[in-house]
């Protein structure tokens, strides 16, 4: 009796010429629906699903391959004398290859105008109960999920070596994709539930593919992957020019569009703000320079202004339009990467000169579809939770001292307080005018941090003032800010010691502004 493929693909990339393959090697084909047509239109030989059966297609295509013939054919194992009985008593042939790929449910979903009930009938049934079923029983039938694998199969057929090893590697890729299947409807539903699977789940399920392989991770030593959900995020950006993005760049470039993202994006306020033109310069995960801007030029001119030496090298997200001005400033110095909703063509043509300058431009609908889980790896595990970036309640804020901010300092606050929550803890933000002066990122102590960011000012911090991202557990910080000329401060509060801080405050002039949110960032 001649071998067995069965071919049933969503996917027809490859289908042909595989089919040729099988063909020469002495199979014969079942095939069901488009596939069995894209095979008779190419002019091969192939039995339809339903004439192997015996059964027709019923429910509109739903049950076609549910049938004993089928998985009798597929699950029946050689060596075992029950079942080659039970296959002569049922006259079922045994099926040696299964060729299956299932509904493209992702890519249904993906479309903006794809309803619940078009969703639904985009789940198989099938196609997986045929995957599951080859891939157990994958000591007997070679199982094949992708086009990619294609080739070396029938490089195996015919040199005769389909061996035992590559039939279980086979068995590996057909489980991963059905799970994955599986991962992408659950987490379908779960969104069109309003379920949050950040907090108080008892199983998280990521949908996320290998988008890249990185060159190395942190280090060159790492090796590592970048996993995404396809169109979201980073993911949904367009690479326009320059070198691969690697692991550190990807990282940096999150930091960057969080903290622009602070004063809208692509033209769109950022929760109860309106859209200011923004510039952020990264390194090292903490901005360096950020301000705001009569336009993208004008922010990105007072970002770098804020701290040239700290941005060479360094990551920029722009939250408008870069034009040919923009552009100009951008080849003023070195820079790694530099990210925005859209590049002008002139724009284009003067970055170009800067060839390794990786362009990353990232439209706002690829932000928004993104998830607002925040996943961590810890040794053994994940954490998750929600993204910090909640709108600013400034109904909230309490003014804590004897002395009023003034309508510039309470604007300064503003900005310096949707600043410091995208610093790394313990962190300090000097801002005047809508200008990062002074940053203190990542410290040990407060007042260290505070110290960094005070001394970075210099001189601009007369009259400017300070925001911390954590309450202030002494006075200390207070009185170093009045050394250096600020006029106002900006804190959580929630300190035992407040009303020491509060106090020195009162002696030395300040106004001070508490928020009752602290943002440490990790």
């Amino acid at each position: 009796m001649a071998p067995t493929a069965l071919l049933s693909v969503s996917n027809k990339e490859g289908l042909v010429p595989l089919a040729q393959g099988l063909l020469a090697a002495g199979y014969q084909l079942i095939s069901s629906g488009g596939t069995a047509a894209a095979l008779a239109a190419a002019g091969l030989p192939v039995t339809k699903v339903a004439e192997h059966t015996g059964a027709p297609e019923i429910l509109g295509g739903r049950v076609k391959t549910l049938h004993p013939r089928i998985h009798g054919g597929i699950l029946a194992k050689r060596s075992e004398p029950s079942h080659e009985a039970d296959l002569q008593a049922q006259g079922i042939a045994p099926i040696d290859v299964v060729v299956v790929n299932l509904y493209p449910f992702r890519e249904t979903i993906a479309a903006p105008d794809a309803t619940w009930e078009v969703a639904i009938e985009n789940i198989d049934i099938g196609g997986p109960a045929m995957v599951r079923a080859a891939a157990k029983n994958h000591a007997d039938v070679a199982v094949l999920t992708d086009p990619g694998q294609y080739g070396a199969f029938l490089g195996a057929l015919q040199a005769g070596a389909i061996t035992g090893e590559l039939r279980r590697r086979l068995a590996l890729q057909a489980f991963r994709h059905t799970a994955e299947y599986d991962t992408a409807i659950s987490t379908w539903l779960a969104g069109q539930l309003g379920e949050s699977e950040a907090t108080g789940a008892q199983r998280l399920s990521l949908d996320l593919v290998a988008k890249q392989t990185l060159r190395y991770g942190e280090n060159p030593h790492q090796g590592a992957t970048w996993f995404a959900d396809p169109g979201a995020g980073l993911a949904g950006g367009v690479q326009l020019q320059g070198k691969e993005l690697s692991y550190n760049n990807l990282i940096d470039l999150e930091a960057a569009l969080a903290t622009v993202r602070e004063f809208g994006y692509g033209g769109a306020g950022a929760g109860s703000h309106l859209f200011q033109p923004a510039a952020v310069v990264v390194k090292h995960t903490n901005p360096c320079g950020v301000a705001t801007g009569s336009g993208s030029a004008d922010a990105l001119q007072r970002a770098l202004d804020a701290d040239r030496v700290s941005a060479f090298g360094g990551i920029v997200a722009i939250n408008g339009a870069v034009d040919g001005v923009t552009a100009a400033q951008l080849t003023s110095l070195f820079l790694e990467c530099v990210v925005a909703p859209s590049f002008s063509p002139e724009a284009r043509e003067a970055l170009a000169a800067k060839a390794n300058l990786r362009l990353l431009e990232l439209p706002p609908e690829a932000i928004a579809r993104a998830s607002r889980q925040q996943l961590r790896s810890v040794l053994g595990g994940v954490l998750v939770q929600e993204l910090d970036d909640q709108p600013v309640d400034e109904s909230a804020w309490q003014v804590v001292s004897q002395r009023q901010p003034t309508a510039q300092e309470l604007e300064d606050l503003r900005f310096a307080w949707r600043l410091v929550r995208h610093v790394r803890s313990n962190a300090i933000t000097v801002a005047k005018g809508g200008q990062s002066l002074g940053i203190g990122a990542g410290q040990m102590n407060r007042v260290g941090s505070a110290r960094l960011a005070l001394e970075a000012a210099g001189e601009r911090a007369r009259g400017a003032v300070l925001a911390s991202d954590g309450f202030f557990p002494f006075d200390d910080t207070v009185r170093l800010a009045a050394d250096h000329g600020i006029g106002a401060v900006i804190q959580p509060g929630g300190s035992v010691r407040d009303a020491e801080s509060i106090q020195a405050c009162d002696e030395l002039g300040l106004a001070m502004v508490v928020t009752g949110r602290r943002h440490f960032l990790h």
